[in-house]
């Protein structure tokens, strides 16, 4: 689809259909010059879809299948390469006391539904203002604008759990006794968390949010959605021209890329 250099762009994430539809349809009454470049029925159809389309506007509903609107929107920030500048999130909610709560003392923007015209107004108002052109406006924006409001809305740190010791992981048939204090790093892997550390790499079958509560918070820091590191194991930290931030580590060649999110915990390196 062609658009001109000052066209706005949406994108709407909405696993029901009559939701999305509706939501556009509003959208065009109230804000005619928007243009809406697709619709996405769940959350990783969301993050393709943004990654792919560029848009300047993503609607994201919260409760989507696979995937939730959070979980797309972190997704989104830690793998975006531009080079248009990230868009800017609206959340879409249902009603609900905690998540309005949430949303409202995180500042973050949101529509419920079903859609409410005035509402609607006021965000569109607010997404023609920072999308106004501007001389001094950063190109980051939306990003540096979701990442302070996901922060925000980040679950409180789980009570402390009696701490690992020793990890029991799978090397082929082999279990490994590997020393906490020896991980270099926790990954994701679809079914399975890496243990790597300088020995070499193995398998747990345990989440990383069941992982980190057992971990020592002062030792290990989680860097994005699927991983922690060891932060005994960094040895230094560098930024690309882009900004985003790459954790270097002791005995190890493989590097870390550290989510928008989590940045701030490596300011001062």
């Amino acid at each position: 689809m062609s658009t001109t250099d000052t066209t706005i762009r949406a994108l709407i994430a909405e696993d029901e259909p009559i939701l999305a539809a509706t939501l556009a349809a509003t959208l065009r009454r109230l804000w005619p010059e928007l243009e809406i470049a697709g619709t996405a029925p769940n959350g990783v159809a969301a993050v393709q879809q943004a990654l792919e389309l560029q848009p300047d506007i993503l609607f994201l509903d919260i409760k989507m299948p696979g995937q939730t609107g959070l979980e797309a929107a972190q997704e989104l920030a830690e793998r975006w390469e531009g080079p248009r500048p990230f868009p800017q999130i609206v959340f879409v909610t249902a009603y609900d006391d905690y998540a309005v709560q949430a949303f409202e003392q995180a500042a973050v923007d949101y529509v419920m539904k079903p859609v409410n015209d005035t509402r609607l107004s006021r965000t569109v108002e607010r997404l023609k203002a920072r999308l106004a052109p501007a001389t001094e406006k950063p190109a980051d924006d939306g990003l540096a604008h979701l990442v302070e409001q996901m922060r925000a809305l980040l679950p409180a740190a789980a009570a402390p759990a009696e701490r690992l010791t020793v990890i029991r992981a799978a090397v082929g048939n082999i279990i490994r006794m590997i020393p906490v204090q020896d991980v270099a790093y926790f990954q994701a892997l679809d079914k399975y968390v890496n243990v790597a550390s300088p020995s070499g790499d193995a398998l747990i079958r345990l989440s990383l949010k069941d992982l980190l509560p057992q971990l020592d918070a002062d030792q290990f820091r989680q860097i994005s959605r699927g991983a922690i590191v060891n932060m005994r194991h960094v040895t230094s930290a560098s930024r690309d021209e882009t900004g985003k931030l790459t954790l270097h580590l002791r005995d190890r060649t493989d590097t870390l890329r550290v989510s928008p999110l989590f940045a701030h915990l490596f300011r001062q390196m």
